[in-house]
């Protein structure tokens, strides 16, 4: 009897154990109770290649498509049919970027980048560092008075006598000190190096036509020295012209040389500086391809395959031109992350120019399949042919432009 259970339970662990590793088995489990689709693809002649696709099944598979009843009944090799509802969701289109970019911004307040050194009666110190201040906090008034560049800390400093008291910022938290200042020569001290601005280079990842609503780069902007991200108080997009490349190398990454442009006019305004790019709102006709490009429809996360698919980019001027890379791993997400895909330049040219991935290529639109799907984020070190990318959906959603992402989940749910 104890014998005819070990058995029955070895063989139940190793049917377990096939279901679990059978790639149809997965395919059937992870057929939704509702698919969503775009409306362009459900009118397609073809409804029952959308669903394969959109469930990545093998072509051997059967699928019957009731049109009028909106559903599907799959079969999956000998597993029992399954019937999905499809809900059908208007189509979402952007115009794809791929223009070289300069990126200004100013932040909220002054930010301490670094400190230096006084002379004490007994050592050296920073007052601003002894009053409990850090690399990376904020200054945003000083004895009452608001202060948004360095110039405003100057004059407060000037008119003030041995004691400030400050309100800074530490991440999101407000907090106050006082700051015993040193006076050299006449000049009050406080011991600490302040920035308000910064600036880059990079690529515009897409602009919705009727509201002007962009987004770029894919990843967040930085300090430079103190790594935090600029809190943006106001920032601009301008037009940027790349003069030469340097070619990266594993362990070396390379990078876009770009000039800025001196023209007054910026192209778009900067609200929004995120994990997953920088935000705002163009200004109409200041794109060179504005009104030349038809916009693309966008593929949500769970529709990027593995497989060829072309970025675009900048490498010479400001000419736009198209490149192949491989998607090599995508990652269906639910929750917004900045690396949902794995990438791999493979154009021959790119690489002879480039050696693939470059500082001032994060942006640079990727498209599959006629469809934007995501934006060129970070390098490989190690790798520079290769690097990640983010799914677009969730740089749309910063951007403000509604992805229904509200109804797909209702409807999966």
């Amino acid at each position: 009897m104890e014998w005819g259970r070990k058995v029955t339970g070895f063989i139940l662990f190793i049917v377990c154990i096939f279901l679990l590793t059978n790639q149809s088995f997965y395919s059937y489990i992870n057929i939704p109770d509702t698919l969503t689709v775009f409306e362009s693809e459900w009118s397609s002649d073809d409804k029952e290649s959308v669903i394969k696709n959109k469930l990545q099944l093998e072509e051997n598979n059967h699928i019957q498509v009731d049109a009028e009843d909106s559903s599907a009944v799959v079969k999956v090799a000998a597993l029992p049919k399954k019937k999905t509802s499809i809900q059908t969701l208007p189509d979402i289109k952007v115009i794809p970027g791929g223009d070289s970019i300069g990126v200004k911004l100013q932040s909220n307040g002054v930010m301490i980048v670094g400190f230096h050194e006084v002379n004490g009666e007994k050592e050296r110190y920073s007052p601003a560092k002894k009053a409990g201040l850090k690399a990376g906090d904020r200054i945003i008034e000083i004895n009452g008075q608001k202060v948004e560049k360095p110039a405003d800390v100057i004059d407060v400093l000037d008119q003030s006598k041995d004691t400030i008291e400050m309100k800074y910022k530490r991440e999101n938290e407000e907090k106050k000190t006082n700051v015993k200042l040193y006076n050299n020569r006449d000049k009050n001290v406080m011991g600490a190096y302040i920035r308000s601005a910064a600036s880059g280079v990079g690529t515009l990842t897409f602009y919705e036509p009727n509201t002007g609503k962009f987004g770029a780069l894919g990843h967040v902007i930085a300090d430079a020295t103190t790594k935090k991200p600029v809190v943006v108080e106001n920032g601009e997009i301008v037009r940027s012209s790349v003069t030469s490349i340097d070619r990266g190398a594993n362990g070396t990454p390379g990078e876009k040389q770009a000039s800025l442009s001196t023209e007054k006019q910026s192209l778009g305004e900067v609200t929004k500086n995120t994990p997953f790019g920088v935000f705002g709102k163009l200004q109409p006709g200041k794109l060179k391809s504005h009104g030349e490009v038809e916009p693309l429809p966008i593929a949500f996360a769970d529709e990027v395959e593995k497989g060829p698919a072309e970025i675009l980019t900048v490498l010479e001027g400001e000419e736009i031109e198209t490149f192949d890379i491989e998607i090599v791993q995508t990652i269906p997400q639910i929750q917004a992350a900045s690396k949902g895909m794995v990438i791999k330049v493979t154009d021959e040219r790119l690489l002879e120019k480039t050696n693939g991935i470059i500082q001032g290529m994060s942006g640079s639109p990727i498209i599959q399949n006629g469809k934007l799907v995501g934006a060129v984020t970070h390098v490989f070190v190690n790798d520079s042919t290769s690097g990640y990318g983010c799914h677009i959906e969730w740089m749309l959603d910063e951007a403000g432009i509604d992805t229904l992402q509200k109804e797909r989940k209702e409807a999966a749910a």
